[in-house]
C-alpha cells in the first residue's frame, strides 16, 4: 500500500481541530477585559502600580484556596467549606498564638484545616455520603464553632513575624500575599501535570470505574483531595489573619462561592476529569479585576454584583463545549 502523505491543507485542518478557543476563554476575557479597563479608567488610577499590585494581593487568597479547589473538583467532588475553614482557622490561630508562638500557630491553623479536611474526606470516602452534603454541613460546622471560641469578637495578633510573613509583609516592593499565590500556583501546577498523583486525581475524576480497574485507589485519592483542600483553607485563614492582623469568623464568609467560580472559569470541569492551576489562578485574578474595574467606575455594590454574575455566566457559558 502506498503511505499516505500529509497535505499542507490536512496540517492546517488538524491543528485546527486541536485548538478550540473555549480553552482559552479565561485568559482572553482577562485580556479584554484589562484593555477595556485601562482605556476607560485610565484616568481614575486604573494603570497605577499601586492598583494593580492591590488587585493581585486581594486576589491572592482566593487564588491559593482555587489551586486546591482544582483537585477536588478534578475528581467530581466538591468542597463547600473552605471558606468557613479558613475563618475557623484564622480564629484558632490567634488565640494560641500568644501562648504556644509562631511555629505553634502555624501548626494549629494548618491543624485546623487538615481535623476538617480529614472528617470530610472521611464521610464522603468511607461513609459514602455526597461530598456536596458532608461539605455544605462542614461549613456550618466550622462557622458556629468559629463564632462559639470567640465569643463573635475578633481576636487580635500582636506577633508582628507572623503578620510580616503570612499578610503584611513586603519583598522589593510586592506584597508577600503575591509570593504565596505564586507558590502556590506553582506547586499546584507541577503536582497536577507533573507527578503520579496528579494523574490518578484526573483518572478518578474523568473514569472512576476505569480508574479503579487501573490500579487506582480512588477513594485515597478522593481523601486525599480533601485533606489538601482543608489544609489550604487553613492556611487561607492564616493569611486572613496575618493581612488584618485578627482572626474572626467573618474572614473567609462567601469565599467557597468565588473559589469554585475561580476554578470553573479556569478550564476545570466539574464532572471532573479535567483541570488547570494556571487557570483558576488566572481565573481569581480576573474576578479580582473585574470587582476593581467596577469599584473604580463608581458602581453601586447591587450593580457590581449584577455585573460580577453576568460576566462569569457569560464566561462560563463561552467555555462549554
Amino acid at each position: 500500500m502506498a503511505a499516505e502523505t500529509a497535505t499542507p491543507g490536512t496540517v492546517r485542518a488538524a491543528r485546527a481541530r486541536r485548538f478550540d478557543w473555549r480553552e482559552y476563554v479565561v485568559y482572553i476575557g482577562f485580556v479584554v477585559l484589562f484593555a477595556i479597563f485601562a482605556i476607560t479608567l485610565s484616568d481614575d488610577g486604573f494603570l497605577n502600580k499601586t492598583n494593580l499590585l492591590n488587585i493581585a494581593r486581594q486576589s491572592a487568597i482566593i487564588a491559593v484556596m482555587a489551586v486546591a479547589m482544582t483537585f477536588v473538583i478534578s475528581t467530581a467532588e466538591i468542597d463547600l467549606s473552605v471558606g468557613s475553614v479558613a475563618g475557623l482557622s484564622s480564629v484558632t490561630t490567634a488565640m494560641v498564638i500568644g501562648d504556644v508562638g509562631l511555629v505553634g500557630a502555624i501548626v494549629v491553623g494548618l491543624g485546623t484545616g487538615l481535623v476538617c479536611g480529614a472528617i470530610s474526606g472521611t464521610l464522603t470516602t468511607v461513609v459514602r455520603i455526597p461530598s456536596f452534603l458532608v461539605t455544605l454541613g462542614m461549613l456550618g460546622i466550622a462557622h458556629g464553632v468559629a463564632m462559639w471560641i470567640s465569643d463573635t469578637a475578633p481576636q487580635p495578633i500582636s506577633n508582628e513575624t507572623f503578620t510580616t510573613i503570612f499578610g503584611t509583609g513586603t519583598i522589593l516592593g510586592i506584597p508577600v500575599l503575591i509570593f504565596w499565590m505564586v507558590a502556590a500556583l506553582i506547586v499546584g501546577h507541577v503536582a497536577l501535570r507533573r507527578t503520579p498523583f496528579g494523574r490518578r486525581v484526573l483518572a478518578t475524576g474523568g473514569n472512576e470505574s476505569a480508574a479503579a480497574f487501573s490500579g487506582v485507589n480512588t477513594r485515597r485519592i478522593k481523601f486525599a483531595v480533601l485533606l489538601l483542600s482543608g489544609a489550604v483553607a487553613g492556611l487561607a485563614g492564616m493569611l486572613y489573619a496575618g493581612r488584618f492582623q485578627s482572626g474572626r469568623f467573618e474572614w473567609g464568609e462567601g469565599d467557597e462561592l468565588s473559589v469554585i467560580a475561580a476554578a470553573i472559569l479556569g478550564g476545570t470541569s466539574l464532572f471532573g476529569g479535567k483541570g488547570s492551576v494556571v487557570g483558576a489562578v488566572t481565573g481569581a485574578l480576573l474576578m479580582g479585576l473585574i470587582n476593581n474595574g467596577l469599584i473604580l467606575m463608581g458602581l453601586e455594590y447591587s450593580q457590581q454584583q449584577i455585573v460580577r454574575g453576568a460576566i462569569i455566566i457569560l464566561a462560563v457559558a463561552l467555555a462549554r463545549r
